[in-house]
């Protein structure tokens, strides 16, 4: 079993918003993926979302 300073700390899901009645936002998708916020990454989730819409995060989810 690991502990959480293995991993660092979890995202609330309280910050992540999935499902049909909104698309999820850029740093939604960025969380998600389990990465940092950067702009780069902001701008790939914005490509995502644009081409994808909410479907597209779902594909990062486990």
């Amino acid at each position: 079993m690991s502990d959480d300073t293995e991993w660092g700390p979890h995202t609330p899901d309280s910050v992540l918003h999935t499902g049909t009645e909104e698309l999820p936002d850029p740093e939604d998708v960025v969380l998600a993926s389990g990465h940092d916020i950067t702009p780069e990454r902001l701008e790939e989730a914005r490509r995502l979302l644009a081409e994808e819409g909410a479907a597209g995060v779902e594909k990062l989810l486990p």
